[in-house]
Protein backbone atom coordinates (compact mmCIF):
# COMPACT_ATOMS: atom_id res chain seq x y z
CA UNK A 1 0.00 0.00 0.00
CA UNK A 2 1.63 3.28 -1.00
CA UNK A 3 1.38 6.89 1.23
CA UNK A 4 2.57 4.61 4.54
CA UNK A 5 -1.05 4.16 5.21
CA UNK A 6 -1.70 1.28 7.41
CA UNK A 7 -2.17 -2.51 5.67
CA UNK A 8 -2.86 -5.01 7.74
CA UNK A 9 0.14 -6.96 7.04
CA UNK A 10 3.07 -7.75 9.32
CA UNK A 11 6.48 -7.76 7.72
CA UNK A 12 9.50 -9.50 9.84
CA UNK A 13 13.13 -8.16 9.37
CA UNK A 14 15.77 -10.53 9.67
CA UNK A 15 18.56 -9.34 12.46
CA UNK A 16 20.65 -9.69 9.77
CA UNK A 17 19.01 -7.03 7.39
CA UNK A 18 19.80 -4.14 9.68
CA UNK A 19 23.35 -4.08 9.37
CA UNK A 20 23.28 -4.59 5.57
CA UNK A 21 20.48 -2.59 4.33
CA UNK A 22 18.68 0.62 5.48
CA UNK A 23 15.99 0.92 7.67
CA UNK A 24 13.66 4.01 7.96
CA UNK A 25 11.45 4.31 11.14
CA UNK A 26 9.26 6.98 10.38
CA UNK A 27 8.49 8.03 13.89
CA UNK A 28 10.78 7.19 15.67
CA UNK A 29 12.52 10.60 17.48
CA UNK A 30 10.83 13.24 15.26
CA UNK A 31 6.91 12.16 14.38
CA UNK A 32 6.63 13.96 11.25
CA UNK A 33 8.05 13.42 7.88
CA UNK A 34 8.13 15.85 4.99
CA UNK A 35 5.72 15.01 2.25
CA UNK A 36 5.86 16.29 -1.41
CA UNK A 37 2.78 16.49 -3.74
CA UNK A 38 3.79 17.49 -7.29
CA UNK A 39 1.46 19.72 -9.38
CA UNK A 40 2.48 20.05 -13.36
CA UNK A 41 0.65 23.10 -15.20
CA UNK A 42 1.05 23.89 -18.49
CA UNK A 43 3.75 26.52 -19.85
CA UNK A 44 0.47 29.07 -21.09
CA UNK A 45 -0.58 28.52 -17.53
CA UNK A 46 -0.45 31.45 -14.84
CA UNK A 47 2.09 29.79 -12.82
CA UNK A 48 2.35 32.42 -10.59
CA UNK A 49 -1.65 32.34 -9.65
CA UNK A 50 -1.09 28.37 -9.29
CA UNK A 51 1.72 28.69 -7.02
CA UNK A 52 -0.32 31.45 -4.97
CA UNK A 53 -3.37 28.78 -4.81
CA UNK A 54 -0.99 26.04 -4.32
CA UNK A 55 0.67 28.18 -0.82
CA UNK A 56 -2.70 28.65 0.42
CA UNK A 57 -4.10 25.46 0.34
CA UNK A 58 -0.84 24.42 1.69
CA UNK A 59 -0.50 26.30 4.93
CA UNK A 60 -4.14 25.28 5.14
CA UNK A 61 -3.70 21.52 5.65
CA UNK A 62 -0.30 21.46 7.74
CA UNK A 63 0.29 25.08 9.12
CA UNK A 64 -1.36 23.91 12.14
CA UNK A 65 1.73 21.61 12.47
CA UNK A 66 4.30 24.18 12.64
CA UNK A 67 4.16 25.29 16.05
CA UNK A 68 3.98 21.69 17.95
CA UNK A 69 6.76 20.18 14.89
CA UNK A 70 9.05 22.64 16.07
CA UNK A 71 8.66 22.00 19.84
CA UNK A 72 9.07 18.59 18.95
CA UNK A 73 12.10 19.06 16.66
CA UNK A 74 14.08 21.03 19.61
CA UNK A 75 13.59 17.67 21.57
CA UNK A 76 14.52 15.41 18.73
CA UNK A 77 17.77 17.70 17.81
CA UNK A 78 19.02 16.98 21.30
CA UNK A 79 19.48 13.38 20.45
CA UNK A 80 19.41 13.32 16.72
CA UNK A 81 21.20 14.82 14.37
CA UNK A 82 18.00 16.85 12.72
CA UNK A 83 18.42 20.50 11.51
CA UNK A 84 15.56 22.11 9.85
CA UNK A 85 15.51 25.84 9.62
CA UNK A 86 12.39 26.41 8.27
CA UNK A 87 8.97 23.92 8.64
CA UNK A 88 6.11 25.89 7.20
CA UNK A 89 4.95 24.51 4.12
CA UNK A 90 6.34 26.08 0.85
CA UNK A 91 5.73 25.57 -2.97
CA UNK A 92 8.68 25.33 -5.20
CA UNK A 93 8.95 25.48 -8.86
CA UNK A 94 11.08 24.17 -11.30
CA UNK A 95 10.62 23.86 -14.84
CA UNK A 96 10.28 20.40 -16.57
CA UNK A 97 9.95 18.91 -20.37
CA UNK A 98 5.72 19.32 -20.03
CA UNK A 99 5.65 22.29 -18.31
CA UNK A 100 6.04 24.05 -14.91
CA UNK A 101 6.32 21.77 -11.87
CA UNK A 102 5.16 23.46 -8.45
CA UNK A 103 5.55 21.30 -5.45
CA UNK A 104 4.52 21.51 -2.49
CA UNK A 105 6.52 20.00 0.32
CA UNK A 106 4.57 20.35 4.09
CA UNK A 107 5.13 18.05 7.57
CA UNK A 108 2.87 15.89 8.39
CA UNK A 109 2.54 13.02 10.39
CA UNK A 110 3.56 9.43 8.25
CA UNK A 111 -0.24 7.79 8.94
CA UNK A 112 -1.87 11.00 7.80
CA UNK A 113 -0.20 11.37 4.82
CA UNK A 114 -2.60 9.70 2.45
CA UNK A 115 -5.50 11.60 3.59
CA UNK A 116 -3.75 14.96 3.42
CA UNK A 117 -2.77 14.00 0.15
CA UNK A 118 -6.26 13.39 -0.61
CA UNK A 119 -7.75 16.38 1.02
CA UNK A 120 -4.89 18.40 -0.70
CA UNK A 121 -5.85 17.22 -4.12
CA UNK A 122 -9.38 17.83 -4.19
CA UNK A 123 -8.94 21.46 -2.80
CA UNK A 124 -6.41 21.80 -6.05
CA UNK A 125 -8.69 20.37 -8.44
CA UNK A 126 -11.80 22.53 -7.27
CA UNK A 127 -9.52 25.70 -7.15
CA UNK A 128 -8.19 25.47 -10.92
CA UNK A 129 -11.53 24.27 -12.00
CA UNK A 130 -12.35 27.99 -10.70
CA UNK A 131 -9.41 29.73 -13.16
CA UNK A 132 -9.31 29.46 -16.96
CA UNK A 133 -5.67 30.55 -16.93
CA UNK A 134 -4.26 27.40 -15.31
CA UNK A 135 -4.54 24.28 -16.63
CA UNK A 136 -3.29 20.73 -15.21
CA UNK A 137 -0.11 19.56 -17.66
CA UNK A 138 0.39 16.04 -18.93
CA UNK A 139 3.48 14.58 -21.21
CA UNK A 140 3.24 16.50 -24.24
CA UNK A 141 5.08 16.13 -27.69
CA UNK A 142 4.97 19.16 -30.10
CA UNK A 143 6.59 20.29 -33.01
CA UNK A 144 8.45 24.27 -33.07
CA UNK A 145 8.86 25.92 -35.91
CA UNK A 146 12.17 27.98 -34.68
CA UNK A 147 11.55 30.32 -37.99
CA UNK A 148 7.76 31.35 -36.94
CA UNK A 149 7.71 30.96 -33.55
CA UNK A 150 9.36 32.17 -30.44
CA UNK A 151 10.81 35.18 -29.68
CA UNK A 152 11.56 36.93 -33.03
CA UNK A 153 15.14 37.83 -32.04
CA UNK A 154 15.76 34.16 -31.35
CA UNK A 155 14.02 32.78 -34.78
CA UNK A 156 16.18 30.88 -37.31
CA UNK A 157 16.15 32.67 -40.71
CA UNK A 158 13.62 31.26 -43.25
CA UNK A 159 15.07 28.94 -45.71
CA UNK A 160 14.01 29.91 -49.52
CA UNK A 161 13.78 26.96 -51.96
CA UNK A 162 15.78 27.14 -55.18
CA UNK A 163 14.72 26.09 -58.16
CA UNK A 164 17.22 23.19 -58.36
CA UNK A 165 15.43 22.29 -54.83
CA UNK A 166 18.51 23.56 -52.61
CA UNK A 167 17.53 26.06 -50.04
CA UNK A 168 19.83 29.38 -49.86
CA UNK A 169 19.02 32.02 -47.23
CA UNK A 170 16.90 35.10 -47.70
Amino acid sequence: VQADQSSGRIIHVPNGKIFTDPVANYNKGFKYIWNEVPVLVTFESDWRKAKQILTKIAVKHAEHLTAEAEHDLLEASQQYLINYRKLTPIVYTKVVDSGVQLTIRYLIEPRKRRGTEHAIWEEILTEFAKCPDIDLAYHTVRGFKNTDEGKPALRAPAMLPQASGERVDE
